[in-house]
């Protein structure tokens, strides 16, 4: 029997939880193709999303809705070569799950046997009760998502913070309940009050993820386009850029532009 050794200690969900267990936080980032995927997993990154979200910035789309399973399944596939160490979740993408539970588990074991991922994520508490059980049925890895549901974009009408009034937060802190009793690994909760976040997190013994979800969290995730400052006209509250790719990116393909016009690239020292 041969045996895989690695000088990385390779995340599990066993790993996650023992994180939340001693207090340490957990980063997590979304990852879209394989050179993408090497750099934030050789950085530390302890869990990588293959998120839904490749609709808007890898495709141009204006909501997550239009991207497919098998495009999900090419951008995962994609992200797991490159992984050495980051646990990856895939997004169970819209029309893939909802309200047909033996189309989840389809969905689910697709993604995991295509792919090679570690696990998927869901949007949604109670509504998807029956597909969470399914998949986790099978022994697949499920990651709750709950707040702002992007794939509900038409449903809500609107992106802005969810749970504002009693009603609606008593729901998500149902759901949230739900969620981990059925087996779910951990929990996203996108663009919430930050009270709220807090009172699930405590409440709650697995892991929970915010996005817009204030620092009371277990973790915190955003879209690596964002962060990284490729996307510029994304401008939530909650994002913080960590560069400026954009313009760095604009520069460099200038003066590539300035060098072959000009005729200064290539020079004979980078000919054959």
């Amino acid at each position: 029997m041969s045996v895989h050794k690695s000088e990385a200690k390779i995340i599990t969900t066993h790993q996650l939880q023992n994180m939340k267990e001693r207090g340490e936080k957990i980063s997590m980032l979304t990852a879209y193709d394989f050179s993408m995927a090497t750099i934030l997993d050789a950085a530390g990154v302890d869990v990588l999303l293959v998120g839904d979200s490749a609709s808007n910035v890898m495709a141009g789309h204006e909501t997550t809705l239009p991207i497919t399973l098998d495009q999900m399944i090419y951008h995962a596939a994609s992200v797991v070569r490159g992984v050495k160490r980051a646990f990856v979740v895939v997004d169970l993408p819209f029309g893939s799950y909802q309200g047909n539970s033996s189309e989840a588990l389809r969905s689910a074991i697709r993604i995991m046997k295509e792919s090679g991922g570690h696990g998927v994520k869901l949007e949604g508490g109670a509504e998807i009760k029956e597909s969470v059980t399914r998949i986790l049925s099978a022994g697949v890895p499920v990651m709750g998502h709950l707040g702002l549901t992007p794939q509900s974009i038409y449903k809500f009408g609107t992106y802005s913070v969810r749970a504002k009034e009693d009603v609606e937060a008593q729901k998500l802190i149902d759901d949230a309940q739900l969620l981990q009793e059925l087996g779910c690994f951990a929990i996203v909760l996108e663009k919430i009050p930050s009270e709220l976040a807090r009172k699930v997190a405590e409440k709650l013994h697995i892991p929970i993820i915010g996005i817009g979800a204030g620092p009371h969290v277990d973790g915190q995730v955003l879209v690596v386009h964002d962060m990284l400052g490729i996307n510029k006209e994304f401008k939530p509250r909650f994002l913080r850029r960590y560069a400026d790719l954009h313009t760095i990116m604009t520069d460099a393909v200038s003066n590539y532009i300035a060098d072959v016009k000009s005729k200064d690239f290539p020079t004979e020292k980078e000919a054959y």
